[in-house]
């Protein structure tokens, strides 16, 4: 481990900075949307332009780091997000947000790219399942952290625009200074959407809702916090309970589902947030009645970390069921696959959610959860009936971030096994 840091403390440092920057500046957007009197719909519209961003940038961006290198990309595409953010504190208006959110979403898939890639050429066969953990802790607990600076000033001024866009540069500072040589970077083909298909249905139809439902929570949880008029802090919070209790899940449920029938597992899991989701909504309704028949937001804080909880690991859990219908050698293409139709969800997900709240009110948030969470659970139910599941020896659950690259997904200890540098070792 202390060799792991000394190789690579520089690029966890930046990237800490990197996804602090980002669950601010997420929860920040939302909560001044609301404040500035967006319409829901137009605020689920212009939160979405980040996954549209994200998804261009994923197509695009590997050839561009072929062309010019890791270092170069890195510094233009952070400087691209501090300086955008900036821009938000100018320009209210919606559209313009949008494309400005869209350039973030450019901006964050490169970093994603060249930090995972890099990880990637960093790591070995011995110790890249340690990278992956310590990389999932600092982007989590970063997120997390990030979140709390909403209470640094009201989201009304200009200040926590700044703050946010100097986090961001620091980024820069340990990267750009680092003596290490950039990776060399190898492009990764994922699977056709059809062959992906054949191999598991289940897979890639799951992938693809639970990308529409994992864009909406991140993006618009602090608007959903806002319109029922919780405080700052109470926004930061809860916000905050999302991240962490989404991580600290994954090793639990990962565990459960190497022992029992992963289809079961995603079933049991999506259906629990569905129903917490509408445990959530029925709190909510108590929470602002006269005196004592008022509801304490601690249950509500209760029921969403148990959504969290059932609701976040679910990546991994998909990754992982479509690995059991395939070798080894295609994890990593698989991976890349799932990940394309996980972001072709995400890019509508902020947009129909907001569809829902603007329909029933704020509380179409968790409507809009129970009902995409609802079904994946139905179509699990439908394809255990079809199917009867395997047993893959070389296929089992590793915690990943939604985010995560091809890449990223290369650091799977269970994936083939990684080329190694000879020099690289020598120079260690």
């Amino acid at each position: 481990m202390n060799k792991l840091l000394k190789n690579s403390w520089a690029l966890f440092l930046g990237m800490g900075f990197i996804m602090m920057a980002y669950g601010f500046q997420s929860s920040l957007l939302g909560v001044r949307a609301v404040q500035e009197e967006f319409s829901l719909t137009a605020t689920g519209f212009m939160m979405s332009g980040y996954f549209v961003g994200y998804f261009i940038g994923a197509a695009t961006i590997p050839n561009i780091i072929s062309r010019v290198g890791h270092i170069r990309v890195f510094a233009a595409f952070a400087s691209l997000a501090s300086l955008v953010i900036l821009v938000h504190s100018i320009i209210i208006n919606p559209f313009i947000w949008f494309l400005l959110r869209v350039l973030t979403g450019v901006s964050m898939v490169c970093i994603y790219t060249v930090a995972e890639s890099w990880l990637n050429d960093r790591s070995s066969n011995k110790n890249r399942g340690s990278v992956l953990s310590l990389y999932m802790v600092i982007l989590y607990g970063s997120i997390g952290i990030g979140m709390f600076l909403l209470n640094f000033s009201s989201p009304q001024n200009f200040q926590p625009f700044i703050l946010v866009s100097v986090i961001t540069s620091l980024a820069l500072i340990p990267i750009l200074l680092t003596k290490k040589k950039p990776p060399t970077f190898k492009k990764i083909k994922a699977m056709s959407l059809k062959n992906l298909y054949e191999v598991s249905p289940f897979g890639i139809i799951s992938s693809l809702f639970y990308g529409t439902i994992q864009s909406a929570v991140f993006t618009l949880l602090a608007v959903y916090g806002t319109s029922m008029n919780f405080t700052i802090f109470e926004i930061s919070l809860v916000t905050f309970l999302l991240a962490i209790s989404g991580a600290i899940a994954q090793f639990p449920i990962g565990k459960i589902s190497d022992v029992y029938d992963r289809r079961k597992v995603i079933v049991f899991s999506t259906f629990g947030a569905a129903i917490f989701s509408i445990l959530a909504i029925l709190v909510s309704k108590q929470m602002y009645l006269p005196g004592n028949l008022a509801t304490s937001k601690t249950w509500f804080y209760i029921f969403f970390v148990l959504f969290s909880f059932c609701s976040l690991p679910m990546f991994s859990l998909i990754l992982a069921h479509t690995n059991d219908y395939i070798s080894k050698d295609k994890f990593v293409s698989a991976g890349a696959g799932l990940q394309f139709t996980f972001g072709l969800g995400a890019m509508s997900g902020p947009f129909l959610c907001s569809v829902f709240m603007d329909m029933v009110g704020p509380n179409g948030f968790f409507i809009f959860l129970f009902f995409f969470h609802g079904i994946i659970g139905l179509f699990g139910i439908y394809r255990m009936r079809v199917r009867k599941s395997v047993d893959n020896p070389d296929s089992q659950f590793v915690a990943m971030p939604q985010t995560i690259t091809p890449a990223g997904i290369e650091l799977n200890p269970i994936t083939e096994p990684i080329e190694e540098n000879p020099k690289e070792d020598e120079n260690n």
